[in-house]
């Protein structure tokens, strides 16, 4: 080979080097540009805007979206990001909260591991499954209609180990979080599974040791958790309770007979009272066919493990607690005293 091709081979060669590390470089700089664009935040603003990434969306479509609620900048910017890391065909669908403040490597991580937005929903101790399927159905999950078809399906309350004809006292109350489109079925599933994991098996022991079924106990303590708010007062009304079912009286309480109004309108009645219905304790001897609501731990411990007191009577004093007595004299001084006078 002579000295000209010899040159001009070397010239091609150091031609295609430089090339090809200009291209290297370019390639470096975009990347180092994404990963730079990756880890700025689109903004400083905190606040929280809401993003569902719908299940078969395309990446490209959840990009767009994010950019037009103000949470990226540079959408292709994004996709190219995601394509780099490989995760734009393993984003998980729901519903995601999101801030300009947050990186787009933040927010696509969040997406990659399924990080959705947890609504919450408290139940509070005492509330029924009237008031219970109104707060489900407020924060957006199911209907009135699918709540208590899935609330009275026998099959589930069966699966779900129930010996009743509905969940009523089975929601256990607490405070629950859920994703959004989370079916009604799962979402009573949970709580009853709350219940379960409350409801041990040394309560369980505890309920035949006295002589009680599980429903009876749940019964009970529904019953006590609507007669007071005081936690001290609760083995002293279950002891109230328990005397007389012992005796064969009739519990008398006012929240059984509320409980078997239908759309009861505050105000309690002589003609409530005397109501034929199956939960007043004013007309029954003995429990209730079932709960009046959902009791809290506390009352569930009250209705297993009552005062050890001789106490038959009880009257409200107006001031959120009660006045206990044995006798039906005094009792009846406590009602002239507490409530007549009022």
């Amino acid at each position: 080979m002579d000295l000209h091709k010899s040159k001009k081979l070397n010239k091609y060669t150091k031609i295609s080097l430089l090339l090809f590390a200009v291209s290297i470089i370019a390639v470096l700089l975009f990347v180092f540009d994404i990963i730079n664009y990756a880890n700025k935040p689109a903004g400083s603003d905190k606040s929280l805007k809401y993003v569902v990434v719908e299940k078969g969306q395309t990446f490209i479509k959840t990009a767009y979206s994010l950019k037009e609620s103000g949470i990226i900048k540079n959408p292709k910017k994004f996709i190219l990001y995601a394509l780099l890391k490989r995760y734009d065909k393993i984003i998980k669908s729901g519903e995601y909260s999101f801030s300009s403040s947050m990186s787009p490597a933040l927010i696509l991580d969040k997406m990659v591991q399924g990080k959705t937005y947890l609504h919450k929903i408290t139940v509070p101790e005492g509330y029924n499954m009237q008031q219970i399927e109104a707060l489900i159905s407020e924060a957006g999950f199911g209907t009135k209609e699918s709540f208590l078809t899935i609330s009275s399906d026998a099959s589930f309350i069966h699966e779900k180990k129930i010996e009743a004809l509905s969940f009523e006292g089975y929601l256990y109350p607490d405070t629950y979080f859920f994703s959004k489109g989370e079916s009604v079925k799962n979402i009573i599933s949970t709580m009853v599974d709350r219940f379960w994991s409350v409801y041990s098996s040394k309560l369980e022991a505890r309920a035949k040791e006295i002589g009680f079924s599980t429903h009876e106990i749940i019964t009970l303590a529904s019953i006590i958790e609507k007669e007071t708010a005081a936690p001290d007062e609760r083995p002293l009304i279950s002891a109230v309770f328990h005397n007389r079912l012992k005796l064969g009286m009739r519990l008398e309480t006012d929240p059984t007979v509320i409980y078997g109004i239908n759309n009861f309108k505050g105000n309690i009645t002589r003609k409530h009272l005397s109501a034929k219905t199956p939960y007043n304790t004013y007309v029954i001897r003995g429990l209730p066919p079932g709960p009046i609501a959902s009791p809290g731990y506390e009352s569930i411990e009250a209705a297993l493990y009552p005062a050890n007191i001789p106490y038959l009577f009880f009257v409200s004093k107006n001031d959120g607690t009660h006045y206990f007595s044995a006798k039906f004299n005094e009792h009846n001084n406590a009602v002239r005293k507490y409530q007549l006078r009022k």
